[in-house]
């Protein structure tokens, strides 16, 4: 996967799940986008030797990133993570934030993406977090 193909499924990941947070909240969502990054959220493996694996990122965040900063930051040698899933996370008049919650397993074999089977690559799209009693079919408040 190249870095413009990244950046493609990501921007197209980000409508996505912007529309699909759309059914579940009363917030405008507007389409400048900011994105939280949680890296490494999966164990792995050491010995999983067709990934590459980045020990040091676990327990790090990066915050209120652009799409080519989130491109930079996870685009490591041609690779990518093999799953992130993404979901609205807040809204403001000026931007609406995903969170990107990352494997620590990188790949370039479009066939080791969790989501790639949708079109969508690495990116699964997940609803905002549900508050606590939500109904289905209701809307609530993103803060």
């Amino acid at each position: 996967m190249t870095k413009e193909e990244f950046l493609f499924h990501l921007q197209g990941a980000s409508i996505v799940a912007l529309k699909f947070a759309e059914n579940y909240v009363k917030n405008k969502l507007t389409t400048n986008f900011k994105y939280n990054v949680i890296l490494n959220a999966s164990t792995d493996n050491p010995n999983l030797t067709q990934f590459d694996i980045y020990p040091e990122d676990t327990g790090k965040m990066q915050l209120d990133l652009t799409d080519n900063e989130v491109v930079d930051l996870l685009y490591r040698k041609g690779k990518v993570p093999v799953w992130i899933d993404i979901n609205v996370l807040k809204s403001s008049r000026k931007s609406t934030t995903f969170n990107l919650l990352c494997a620590g397993r990188y790949s370039d074999d479009k066939e080791e993406f969790y989501y790639n089977h949708n079109g969508s690559g690495p990116f699964g799209i997940k609803s905002p977090k549900l508050p606590v009693g939500y109904k289905e079919g209701g809307k609530f408040k993103l803060y």
